[in-house]
């Protein structure tokens, strides 16, 4: 009993240090690298967790690819289809910067020099990102971390990337798409 009670409680540690809310929503995203799953951090971040999970359960990320992966730094989706175009977005989010850009969790994309302007592509970090995201344009707002399919996540960001004509780097010569996000746990 005393085991099970210490590992109850170390178990909440981590948890607790993971930066994720006990019984924290769960969204898979079925890729053609694999499956990736994403607990959300509803206590932190929940204006942005809210925003992420209507996109979820619209379909919208259904169909939709990597557009940008970089090696040592991320991997970006939420926003453009197989054939690069840009799919429209909901209104903007305020950020909630509270938890670091820490190697596996997930954090909105946003533009440069407007700190509220997240609206639907995100990105996982596959190094650990804090000392640069944390600290420009009101950090990166952090509303997940990967519990399942961090390898996914690291074949994805080593695939061969081109430049398009229209100048857009970092793009995956062939697509990963992501077949579909599900919300597996709505706690």
């Amino acid at each position: 009993m005393i085991k099970k009670t210490y590992f109850l409680g170390l178990l909440s540690l981590v948890l607790a240090f993971c930066g994720c809310a006990k019984k924290s929503p769960v969204v898979k995203l079925q890729t053609t690298m694999g499956d990736i799953v994403i607990e959300l951090c509803n206590r932190e971040a929940p204006n942005t967790v809210k925003n992420f999970l209507a996109y979820v359960e619209s379909g919208y990320y259904d169909g939709i690819i990597f557009h940008r992966v970089i090696p040592g730094f991320m991997i970006q989706t939420g926003g453009f289809t197989v054939d690069m175009e840009q799919k429209p977005a909901n209104a903007a989010i305020k950020n909630e910067f509270k938890i670091s850009n820490t190697r596996g969790t997930v954090a909105m994309a946003k533009v440069g020099g407007d700190p509220d302007s997240a609206t639907c592509q995100f990105f996982i970090n596959v190094a650990d990102n804090s000392m640069n995201l944390d600290n420009q344009n009101g950090g990166f707002t952090v509303f997940g971390r990967v519990i399942e399919g961090m390898d996914v996540a690291d074949k994805i960001v080593n695939v061969q990337t081109q430049i398009l004509p229209n100048g857009m780097g970092d793009v995956p010569m062939e697509p990963v798409i992501i077949n579909k996000a599900i919300l597996v746990t709505n706690n």
